[in-house]
């Protein structure tokens, strides 16, 4: 998938608009997030352990939220209906727009959950014939990756194949470093930058693909 150099920009630029939105909801959460779902679950087995339930429960909901937008996104892939990939975009693009509104008319929690379903249904842009696709929202699998296919170089394996999955990591943390400082610019206002963004990826991918994609 990160073959081709078309594919590869996207996946960079959704990777850093993840860790954007993702370093909001972690400010904003003080400490969970609304896309890194292996860092929620560890807190939520920490917080039953220690029996902090409201803490757990709060975990717990992040992750069900993610799972709901990737089985949406999911959906959208699985359909019929032209340009699924654009429309996946477009999708997420909607719901951080309606998490900035709801921020702006006083509700927090209501626009985290938006955020969280955005954050789930990113993953399934890259998914093809209901397989699991490219995981835009997190990049443990990337760094791993990484490691492998350095090995692979320095056994006589393609010299240069690590490369794309260290330019998602690198991404996701520029991409957090732009989210940090908005947040504290704006507060979770910053979310219509990333809203504006994925708009404007749905617009680009629409022109560029094929009625198939």
């Amino acid at each position: 998938m990160l073959e081709s150099r078309r594919n590869l920009a996207l996946a960079c630029a959704l990777s850093a608009l993840a860790g954007y939105v993702d370093a909001i909801g972690y400010l904003q959460l003080g400490g969970l997030f609304v896309s890194f779902m292996s860092g929620n679950s560890t807190r939520l087995g920490v917080t039953l352990a220690e029996a902090h339930w409201e803490h757990a429960l709060e975990a717990l909901a992040l992750i069900l939220l993610f799972v709901a937008g990737a089985a949406a996104g999911s959906l959208i892939v699985l359909s019929r209906i032209a340009y699924r990939q654009p429309l996946v975009l477009l999708a997420e693009a909607l719901l951080l727009a309606a998490a900035a509104l709801a921020y702006a008319f006083g509700a927090p929690t209501l626009a985290v959950a938006a955020i969280v379903l955005a954050m789930g249904l990113e993953n399934a842009v890259f998914q093809i014939d209901g397989g699991a696709g490219l995981g835009l929202t997190y990049v443990t699998g990337a760094l791993v990756k990484v490691g492998q296919l350095i090995a692979a170089a320095l056994t006589g394996g393609a010299r240069w194949a690590w490369l794309p999955n260290l330019l998602l990591w690198a991404a996701l943390v520029l991409g957090a470093l732009g989210g940090a400082l908005a947040y504290r610019w704006i507060n979770l206002a910053a979310v219509w930058f990333a809203a504006g963004t994925a708009l404007a990826l749905s617009v680009l991918v629409a022109a560029t693909a094929k009625r198939t994609d």
